[in-house]
């Protein structure tokens, strides 16, 4: 009933782009933080990104200047725009959600199923 869809990923070049959707279905996303995570294979999860309840953007260290996030009420939805690609961005990226309203804690409320990105070296 309640859940978190990621979608847009797949395969690109170095130096392309890609957007990811984080779309919720039967709760609304206003009172939420959203995050971004990614994990490669064989390493620990990795923040990417967070974005508070007014739309406040906060972005890690590793893709600071290349990747921003958004967020679309009307649609229930938080994007991750991902420009400058490189292979280490490869990975599966989630979204969760957050009841803190203002920051990602380690406890999410809502966990997506995740989408692959892929970039071609």
């Amino acid at each position: 009933q309640e859940q978190l869809v990621e979608s847009g990923g797949g395969s690109v070049q170095p130096g392309g782009s890609l957007t990811l959707s984080c779309a919720a279905s039967g709760f609304s996303l206003d009172n939420y933080a959203i995050g971004w995570f990614r994990q490669a294979p064989g390493k620990e999860r990795e923040g990417v990104s967070c974005i508070d309840i007014n739309g406040r953007p906060s972005v890690y260290d590793s893709v600071k200047g290349r990747f921003t996030t958004s967020r679309d009420n009307a649609k229930n939805t938080v994007y991750l725009q991902m420009n400058s690609l490189k292979p280490e961005d490869t990975a599966v990226y989630y979204c969760a959600a957050f009841s803190t309203y203002y920051w990602c804690s380690a406890q999410s409320d809502y966990w997506g199923q995740g989408t692959q990105v892929t970039v071609d070296s």
